[in-house]
């Protein structure tokens, strides 16, 4: 198969973006035709159909949905080629700079991260980490890993998280960061919290805790409903209901509430990162793992 030029690559990244051959000719300072052309090319190269073409513009197929997550990991790497050129010509090697891109779900970025990039910026200064908060429904940010639009998520890894399902799909890499107890959260003082209405988050849904909710006699089903874990947290403290949420999420609990470990047998959860094979071996990635995965974080 002929290989894909890094300009074939650009042009299939900017159609995908953009939603049309002639947004993604603006975007490149290029002539429709030529974008035209070059998909056309790329798609006999490769050997599928890597656009659905429309009156409404062109979507990539699934196989367009892969090639250009591909294209963006490639064209990342052209990206950082230079930096790791540098830091390997360092006794010893060192991450020398440029854009550390981070995915990261809300609770993990407020509170697991930012004493990890602290250590990381100080003994590297020229690494400029971006963090972007993305939800964990659907791909969640093992999706925007594998997608080439960040270079390192924070995941729950539990087995069939977004993690999980998209990690085994794309061929990424994960590893455990920490292992987090479910506790009961209910108004602070309240007599009888296990009467309460169960409040959930969308986030948690179909989540690996479940099957545990399920076994419990105890837990009525989920009659209220928030955007995330910080909302439910709220109104926990409001007296609206009570709440099962992992340690994470219970870093910004008030007085409002009180907390109750739920024993041995509670629901645990894995949060971990989650990266592509290429960016494990850059200098800058491998150097965030390791802030991460010190006893300090």
């Amino acid at each position: 198969m002929a290989e894909l030029a890094p300009h074939e690559l650009r042009v299939l990244v900017a159609v995908a973006e953009t939603g049309g051959f002639s947004a993604a000719a603006v975007r490149l300072g290029l002539t429709q035709s030529a974008v035209s052309h070059s998909v056309r090319g790329s798609e006999a190269k490769v050997g599928a159909v890597l656009f659905e073409r429309g009156r409404g513009g062109a979507s990539p197929t699934p196989a367009g949905e892969r090639a250009v997550g591909l294209a963006r990991r490639i064209l990342r790497l052209y990206e950082v080629l230079g930096a790791e050129a540098r830091g390997a010509a360092r006794e010893p090697a060192d991450a020398t700079g440029g854009v550390l891109r981070i995915a990261a779900f809300r609770s993990a970025a407020l509170h697991l991260l930012p004493p990890a990039l602290e250590r990381l910026t100080a003994r590297h200064p020229g690494i400029r980490p971006e963090v972007r908060v993305v939800r964990e429904l659907g791909a969640g940010t093992a999706g925007e890993v594998a997608a080439g639009r960040a270079d390192l998520g924070i995941a729950t890894l539990n087995g069939t998280g977004p993690a999980a399902r998209e990690g085994g799909a794309a061929g990424l890499l994960t590893g455990v960061l920490r292992e987090e107890a479910y506790a009961l959260v209910h108004p602070a003082g309240h007599p009888d919290p296990k009467a309460l209405p169960l409040l959930d988050w969308d986030e948690n849904c179909g989540s690996y805790t479940r099957d545990w909710w399920r076994a419990q006699d105890w837990i009525p089903r989920a009659t209220l409903k928030a955007e995330d874990d910080a909302m439910v947290l709220t109104m926990v403290g409001r007296g609206l209901g009570m709440a099962i949420l992992p340690e994470l999420s219970l870093r910004e609990a008030t007085d409002a509430v009180d907390i109750a470990g739920l024993g041995p047998s509670g629901p645990v959860r894995r949060v971990g990162y989650v990266t592509t094979p290429e960016s494990a071996a850059t200098l800058a990635v491998r150097a965030l793992i390791r802030e991460l995965r010190s006893e300090e974080a």
